[in-house]
């Protein structure tokens, strides 16, 4: 299992990162790869991704989510990975987004792209996408501010 972890400063308060990031629909427009992602419900959404000419959907569950602090998710089905993004206010007009992702590459092609160096790579380059795409806007286009408590395992 392979881990990546990417931040990035962003010139928008802490709720409008964080509000556009719960816009799962709207991946797409800053996630290379990501064709549609669709939220089944409050925390289950199916996923079309093409990376590197391969076509795959999943599905994953939002594991926890605290407003203006965390989401974090698990695949429930497909290649295996699970992750986390925080927000961090660092004032009131700008804050930090962190990224973390473990991700066990499926089959040869991602193994070689993954030693490669060319996920992390896209992980770097979503994080600036979604920089870019915010800050064009200046506001979110909407968000979910439900929550979605840790559950204990155990």
């Amino acid at each position: 299992m392979s881990t990546y972890e990417q931040g990035i400063e962003v010139n928008v308060p802490v709720s409008v990162a964080y509000n556009q990031w719960t816009l799962f629909e709207e991946f797409p427009k800053f996630m290379e790869g990501v064709e549609s992602v669709t939220q089944v419900t409050d925390t289950r959404n199916h996923w079309v991704v093409d990376i590197g000419g391969v076509r795959r959907e999943f599905d994953t569950e939002i594991t926890e989510q605290d407003p203006d602090q965390r989401i974090a998710w698990k695949a429930v089905d497909g290649p295996s990975h699970a992750g986390v993004v925080t927000f961090h206010r660092l004032d009131d007009e700008n804050c930090r987004v962190m990224l973390q992702m473990d991700f066990d590459p499926d089959g040869f092609l991602e193994q070689v792209g993954d030693k490669l160096g060319f996920v992390k790579a896209r992980v770097a380059g979503d994080m600036e996408r979604f920089k870019e795409f915010i800050e064009a806007r200046g506001h979110e286009e909407g968000g979910w501010r439900g929550e979605v408590p840790q559950r204990k395992v155990g």
